[in-house]
């Protein structure tokens, strides 16, 4: 398996990363009339699929989105099978009172939080480098 899975290593690697840009999830019943180029990630739940799509691009396509997140990376590699990495960000952003979606994918874990809280999610997780 590849990845780090040491959590003090992972912390002091963190390099979160602002994305460009305002992101949006929306539900929708199929994705074949969506450009999959379009599509950051989709999930596909009992009650329809979940796609997180740029803001623009949702409107063009006429989707329906109540939430406009920011995108941060992290861009440390970790490990799927790291343990507390998720719990670290999660507890310290919580403590901001910044409510963040978390996507773990093969490289990088990557993190919504709502914009408005994206300047102040970037601050606490360069925090988190000196506390590992």
């Amino acid at each position: 398996m590849e990845g780090e899975t040491n959590l003090n290593i992972i912390l002091k690697n963190l390099n979160p990363v602002l994305n460009d840009g305002q992101y949006v999830y929306s539900k929708v019943e199929s994705i074949a009339k969506i450009p999959l180029a379009k599509i950051l990630f989709f999930f596909n739940e009992q009650e329809g699929i979940t796609i997180v799509i740029k803001k623009q691009d949702a409107l063009e396509l006429d989707l329906k989105f109540s939430y406009v997140a920011a995108w941060i990376t992290l861009e440390v590699h970790s490990s799927l099978a790291a343990v507390g990495l998720t719990a670290a960000f999660s507890h310290a952003l919580g403590n901001a009172n910044i409510s963040c979606n978390v996507v773990a994918a093969y490289l990088h874990d990557h993190i919504f939080v709502d914009e408005r809280d994206a300047s102040k999610a970037m601050e606490v997780l360069a925090g988190l480098k000196g506390k590992s």
